[in-house]
């Protein structure tokens, strides 16, 4: 096996250094030519984040007369998030779009990020991460080959089930839900009463129809895109958690870059994003019309239970962002 690693490795790097070699090809008047890039999802091309994808694409060659396109990769062609992140990382794919969720095993900061019940609303978190705390954040992979473009939204999670409407905390007490493979969502679905199942995203569905787990918890157009609330139809909207989303590229590739080309990619970036975020009300609403037509019943936490949910999470606070307690005042004091 460690051979076999070994291997692995030297087909990456080669791979980078490849990629880089290219990137950094020159004309005789000095300017980088002929730059190919290559950005991976896994969702796909009707999704909101797929569509500012294409947008940031044709920005990027728009804005550099053709000299630099970017391909865009949607529905896991080139594997899946994490595997994605780690071609990035090693350059073997130049960017990626993908949640903050699965960075925040390179960085322990990005968890301050998804904290339980942090943000007021949408508008809270971006005016978080338009700001200087979320600059700064773009920047916290920058040590591990990483930089980050733009922000985008990836709406509030919320839970779901197949037993009961989740009301209080006693309602949540004992069900399986699944969660993603993130210790801060492992212990925020134990801190509320719940058993968290780590799962594959794409065996949910079976595992709700099959009682296998009760309950997952996700956004609107997740919960109505993958079917799941034609097995589970109780869905509660208590916005445990706002996991946003970002364009990364591979740093080598970009430092390859002229100064000029950086910034066109960083502002086509931002103005991708801005998109991405108007077409992803847009998807939440549609998903919404088609859950409530199916019949689901979907509640609101009293603010009486909320306060409950937020009271139970607050050891989290303690545990994962203890390091950064001035980086959650500065967002809770966000205006």
């Amino acid at each position: 096996m460690k051979g076999n690693s070994k291997i692995l490795l030297i087909v990456v790097l080669a791979l980078l250094g490849a990629i880089l070699g290219g990137c950094g090809k020159k004309s005789g008047d000095g300017e980088a030519k002929n730059i190919v890039l290559k950005l991976a999802d896994i969702q796909p091309e009707d999704y909101p984040t797929v569509k500012g994808d294409m947008e940031f694409a044709r920005l990027v060659e728009e804005r550099t007369g053709g000299r630099i396109k970017v391909e865009v990769y949607p529905s896991a062609q080139l594997g899946d998030e994490k595997a994605s992140i780690e071609q990035v990382q090693f350059g073997a794919i130049d960017l990626v779009r993908t949640s903050v969720s699965p960075l925040s095993q390179y960085e322990a900061k990005l968890n301050v990020l998804m904290l339980p019940y942090l943000y007021k609303d949408v508008d809270h978190m971006f005016r978080v991460l338009d700001g200087p705390i979320g600059d700064d954040m773009l920047l916290s992979l920058e040590d591990k080959n990483m930089i980050g473009l733009c922000w985008l939204d990836s709406g509030a999670r919320n839970f779901y089930n197949t037993k009961r409407p989740i009301k209080s905390l006693s309602d949540l007490k004992g069900l399986k839900i699944r969660v993603q493979e993130s210790e801060l969502m492992l212990e925020m679905v134990k801190a509320l009463g719940a058993s968290p199942t780590p799962m594959a995203f794409g065996e949910v569905y079976s595992a709700l129809q099959t009682g296998v787990i009760d309950g997952a918890e996700n956004n609107w157009p997740s919960y109505e895109s993958t079917s799941h609330f034609e097995v589970a139809k109780y869905y509660t909207l208590d916005g445990h958690t706002r996991a946003p989303e970002m364009i990364l590229i591979n740093k080598g590739v970009f430092n390859k870059l002229s100064d000029e080309d950086k910034e066109v990619i960083k502002q086509a970036a931002k103005e991708a994003a801005i998109l991405e975020r108007k077409l992803w009300i847009e998807r939440e609403d549609k998903s919404k019309e088609k859950i409530l037509a199916n019949g689901n019943e979907v509640n609101e936490l009293t603010p009486e239970a909320r306060k409950a949910f937020q009271e139970a999470v607050m050891p989290l606070y303690e545990k994962f962002a203890s390091d950064y307690s001035d980086v959650v005042k500065a967002i809770i004091d966000t205006k």
